[in-house]
C-alpha cells in the first residue's frame, strides 16, 4: 500500500478569510482489481450549489489525461492552476491512496459534497465515481465507488 502524506493548505477556492479553522481528514480511496494500468484520480468539492470549490488532489502526473477525468475537467476547463502543489502518482488496480488533508471545519454539514472522477487508460472513464456529502457524521463509513473505486472513506 503507497501511503502519501500531505499537508494541504487550502487554495484560494476551498479557504474563505472568515472560516480560518481546520482539521486535519484522512482521505482513504481503495481501488478494485479492474486489470487494467494505474487509475488517474481527481478528489474535488462543490458547494451546496453543485459549484465546483476547489481541487483536494490529483492522482496521476500526465495532464494530456485530464481531460478524461471529465466532471473535473468541465468544472475546471482543465485549468493545471488548480491542482498545482497537490499531485501525485496514479493508483494501481488493489492499491489504496491515502492522503491527509487540512480542511476548512466550515465544510462540513455545510452542503459540500466531496467528488472523484477516474479514468484508466485503454478502459472507460468514470466521473463521479463517488459523490458523498461532507459530513461529521459520514466520517469513517465506507461509500462504495461505481467502476474502479473499491470504497472510500474519510476520516476525521
Amino acid at each position: 500500500m503507497k501511503s502519501l502524506l500531505a499537508t494541504f493548505a487550502l487554495s484560494t477556492a476551498l479557504t474563505i478569510p472568515a472560516l480560518a479553522s481546520a482539521q486535519p481528514v484522512t482521505l482513504k480511496t481503495t481501488l478494485n482489481n479492474y486489470g487494467g494500468d494505474g487509475a488517474y484520480l481527481a478528489l474535488y468539492v462543490t458547494d451546496p450549489s453543485g459549484a465546483y470549490a476547489g481541487s483536494l488532489w490529483m492522482a496521476g502526473g500526465k495532464s494530456k489525461y485530464y481531460e478524461h477525468l471529465r466532471d473535473w475537467f468541465r468544472a475546471t476547463g482543465g485549468d493545471p492552476a488548480q491542482i498545482n502543489g497537490i499531485t501525485g502518482a496514479s493508483v494501481g488496480a488493489g492499491r489504496t491512496l491515502e492522503i491527509t488533508l487540512d480542511l476548512a471545519d466550515a465544510l462540513f454539514d455545510a452542503g459540500y459534497t466531496l467528488h472523484i472522477d477516474a479514468a484508466v487508460e485503454d478502459m472507460r472513464d468514470s466521473p463521479n465515481e463517488i459523490a458523498v456529502p461532507l459530513t461529521t457524521e459520514g466520517a469513517g463509513t465506507p461509500v462504495p465507488g461505481r467502476r474502479y473505486v473499491a470504497d472510500f472513506t474519510y476520516d476525521m
